[in-house]
């Protein structure tokens, strides 16, 4: 309080928010937002937390020298359930919170990961294309149109957390297919609800018929996927990433769809984004891409940003709990 009014923290905002989520904001916080177009340049970023209490944000660099720049910063709010973006160690150092948005959006991303695998198999976007330029009818028979079964097929799930359990919850019930897990630790409640069989990574890739990359960015999982494991594969198998790009050596991965390897890919993340225009993946039939859209819904978004709010106003306040990272 001072001179009888009360001082409200600063929040500095870098994406766009609804109305609703900035008047929830301005109940406990004085709120100031990026309106510029696109991303907010990183200098003036730098000048704008000089004096605030909270960041929220999705996906900027979280770095010392961010950290320096911004004294009275007491959390880093991610809207978003990754937070690859936060260097752990400097947000320690400098005692800064980082929070992400687990649970809302896991049902929506094991949609987007089951339209990617069906995509994929039935070879979906690539004869849409052939319908509207004209190619009803094949040139000799039908086979030149026929993809892979997803029904009672094998899958294999590289990271069984909660997005990896709804997904393995679609594939059991919903399509009859056997269900491989590989993860830092075995999840006997997953094993039990989807039969689901723990096996080594090595077993995992030789055995599916769908790799699904479900595991989070962390230096053990970069390029965890790469030439050797992809040799590993059945050529028929399809390789799913909806986790970070940098999980795969994406050179790898466009060296095994080039020499056959592997039957085709579903991608919704990759090693750089936006995706070069000039990657040679953006060229192949046999490869489903989308622009990193695993939550991007409007009620999944709402609640990932809503939840986000909850987090930074918290971590101001410190009135309730956070969804803390580390």
């Amino acid at each position: 309080m001072r001179g009888g009014k009360i001082v409200k923290p600063k929040i500095y905002v870098t994406l766009p928010i609804t109305n609703e989520v900035e008047k929830y904001l301005s109940e406990y916080c004085e709120v100031n937002k990026w309106t510029g177009e696109g991303r907010i340049p990183r200098d003036i970023l730098l000048q704008e937390i000089e004096e605030v209490d909270g960041l929220l944000t999705s996906g900027i660099r979280i770095d010392e020298e961010l950290l320096t720049k911004a004294p009275k910063l007491k959390i880093v709010s991610n809207v978003s359930v990754g937070y690859n973006n936060f260097d752990v160690e400097a947000m320690r150092k400098y005692n800064v919170i980082g929070t992400n948005t687990p649970f809302v959006l896991d049902e929506t991303v094991a949609d987007l990961t089951f339209s990617l695998i069906l995509a994929s198999a039935r070879r979906i976007t690539e004869l849409d294309q052939l319908v509207k330029m004209g190619n009803w009818y094949p040139a000799k028979d039908d086979k030149a149109f026929f993809g892979l079964d997803v029904h009672s097929s094998t899958i294999g799930i590289v990271g069984m957390g909660r997005i990896g359990e709804a997904v393995a919850r679609r594939a059991k019930f919903g399509f009859n297919m056997d269900v491989l897990y590989y993860n830092r630790n075995r999840k006997p409640d997953a094993e039990e609800k989807y039969e689901a069989e723990y096996c080594d990574l090595d077993s995992l890739l030789k055995k599916s018929d769908f790799v699904v990359m479900l595991t989070p960015l962390t230096p053990e999982t970069e390029h965890l996927i790469g030439e050797r494991e992809f040799k590993l594969m059945k050529k028929t198998a399809f390789f799913i990433n909806v986790s970070r790009g940098k999980t795969v050596d994406e050179k790898a991965l466009i060296r095994a769809l080039e020499d056959k390897e592997i039957y085709g890919a579903g991608l919704d993340v990759f090693q750089k984004e936006p995706v070069e225009k000039d990657n040679p993946l953006l060229k192949m039939q046999n490869v489903v891409t989308v622009p990193h859209i695993g939550s991007a819904t409007e009620k999944t978004r709402d609640a990932m940003m809503m939840r986000a709010v909850q987090n930074i106003v918290a971590g101001v306040t410190g009135k309730g709990e956070v969804d803390s990272v580390y």
